[in-house]
Order: C-alpha cells, then structure tokens, then sequence
C-alpha cells in the first residue's frame, strides 16, 4: 500500500507546485522616458478599447478652439451655435461622443484636459463617453453653452 501511495503523494505535490501564482519583476528605465500605461488588463477591456480609439482619432482631430473661445467671451443670443465643453478630472483619456438630430462628433479629451464643440442650439443632445471603465450617457436640450466636468 506505501509503494501505490508514494507516487500519488508525489503527483499530488507536483500538481499543487505547479498551480501557484508566478511572480515577475519589472523595471522601468530610471530616466521615466517610459511609464507604465494607465490602463492596465486584457485587450478587450472597455478602458483599452476607449484607449485605442483616443490614439486613433488624437491623430486627425481637429479643435474647435478658437469658436468656443469666442462663443465662450462673447455669446451671443444671435447666434445659431453655442458650445459644449466638458473637462476630464481622471487620470484616464477618454472619447466624448456628442449626437443630435443631423449632428454627430467624436472628441478625445486626454487625463486632465478640456474638450469642446460647437453645436446649433435648441436642440436635444446625447453625451455619451467611456472613462476609466465607466461609462457616462446623458441627454441635455442645449440652448446656451454648457460646460460639464468628469471625474472617475
């Protein structure tokens, strides 16, 4: 009976060795040229898919800044457009996706970074983004320009 248990107490052992938690260690260069990404987990992760697309439309995007400066400094209730600013709190970038009737715009706004765009007033807007693995959807009738902040 000792010489059919051995072995199986051997396999045992064995078996439990190798389902432990392997650790690794890793370094950084000193001079922090290179940082770990923010977003950390499996590639279809909500946060690593938003990521991706923040790389991608970062490349072409172009800013409305000097519009909303002005509607900003000057509104005026003349005007057919007003803006819409929202300002990322996180550490995460993020896409903003701002649609309405015959309107539909995707804005990247990086960690800590204000985005905005120009939309027609008097209408229905849905704001709708992904940041730091929350997810952020609301729908706002626009009539002036409205600002909003967000934060994980």
């Amino acid at each position: 009976m000792k010489k059919l248990l051995f072995p199986f107490l051997m396999l045992y052992v064995v078996l439990l060795n190798s389902c432990s938690p392997t650790y690794h260690r890793t370094t950084y260069p000193a001079n922090g040229n290179s940082r770990p990404s923010v977003n950390t987990g499996s590639s279809n992760t909500s946060a690593s898919q938003t990521e991706r697309e923040y790389q991608t439309l970062i490349k072409t995007y172009k800013s409305e800044t000097a519009e909303v400066l002005t509607d900003l400094l000057n509104g005026s209730e003349d005007s057919q457009k007003t803006s819409i600013t929202v300002e990322n709190k996180s550490n995460c970038n993020m896409v903003l996706t701002i649609s309405g009737n015959n309107y539909f715009k995707k804005i990247p706004i990086g960690a800590n970074k204000i985005g905005s765009a120009m939309v027609m007033k008097n209408q229905n807007y849905t704001l709708s983004g992904t940041i730091c693995n929350a997810v952020y959807n609301k729908t706002k009738f626009v009539t002036s320009s409205y600002n909003i902040t967000l934060s994980n």
